[in-house]
């Protein structure tokens, strides 16, 4: 374990309630971007600077004053936009499922190959429990893989890139809190020069209103905070794939909040994705010990 990181307790509740919260996100994206409340830019542009708003708020609360390092980076805070706005834009043309294969398949890729660059070598169990999670998402989002548009496809391949990236920022910082705002703060030029750029296209209600700031205040400004210290106490193949719950959890929203239905489909896939991340996690506990 390196110094200061959680322990195995705290690094689980950190990981399940950073599960919950990137869900929490897809389904605002999906209610705002889906139904035509808000626009892409819009949606980003609010995203973002409600999500660096509140996590200024916190950060004024605490006294104690941190290192340089635990402030962020304008890299982290590009990767972070960069995520943010590829993904708003690649949700206009792409289907939910599409989507979510592309965006946690290149997460996956960016995330492992980076772990192997540092010398991390899954045990066979691993990779077993990583391609049966895989088999389970692409059962889960084959009906909406028809003809996806190309641009979209660059677009969420874009983003789990990024989103990638930026995850793997987050395993050596010392301050998960300062960190994250930091990176925030950071991308609010960014979303406001490309919400200037595409002034004319700009449309967003209030109930998209609404919907972008809970996603950057709840689901991504304090969601990323946890997921910045649940970082800190896994490996880079373990972060790489409890994520792929993520559409799960996310599927189950839209059925809860968004009236989808449930199918066999998706109780099936869900018990692959799930019994997959479970293997490669004990997998990587077992070998740990």
């Amino acid at each position: 374990m390196r110094p200061g990181a959680p322990s195995e307790a705290q690094t689980a509740v950190l990981t399940a309630v950073t599960l919950v919260a990137f869900a929490a996100n897809s389904v605002l994206a999906r209610t705002a971007l889906g139904s035509g409340a808000a626009d892409p830019a819009g949606f980003t542009a609010v995203r973002l600077i409600s999500g660096a708003a509140t996590l200024w708020l916190i950060t004024r609360r605490r006294a104690h004053a941190p290192d340089q390092h635990s402030r962020g980076s304008w890299l982290s805070g590009w990767w972070l936009f960069l995520y943010a706005i590829s993904f708003s834009f690649a949700y206009v043309s792409l289907s939910t499922g599409t989507g979510a294969l592309i965006l946690f398949a290149m997460v996956q890729a960016t995330m492992i190959v980076s772990g192997l660059r540092h010398g991390e070598r899954p045990h066979a169990l691993q990779w077993l429990g990583l391609v049966l999670a895989m088999g389970g998402l692409v059962l889960l989002v084959a009906p909406g893989l028809t003809a996806p548009s190309p641009f979209g496809c660059l677009l969420m391949a874009t983003a789990g890139v990024s989103w990638g990236l930026y995850s793997l920022r987050g395993r050596g910082v010392s301050n998960p809190v300062r960190a994250t705002a930091g990176n925030f703060a950071r991308t609010v030029p960014m979303a406001v020069a490309a919400a200037a750029l595409l002034l004319p296209s700009l449309e967003i209600s209030s109930r998209g209103l609404l919907l972008a700031v809970a996603s950057g205040s709840l689901a991504s400004g304090i969601g990323y905070v946890f997921w910045y210290a649940a970082m800190r106490g896994l490996t880079t193949t373990r972060a790489s794939i409890v994520q792929l719950a993520v559409p799960v959890l996310a599927a189950l929203g839209g059925v809860v909040f968004l009236a989808e239905e449930p199918t066999l489909r998706l109780a099936v896939s869900g018990a692959a994705i799930l019994g997959g991340v479970g293997m490669a996690v004990s997998a990587s506990e077992t070998r740990a010990e």
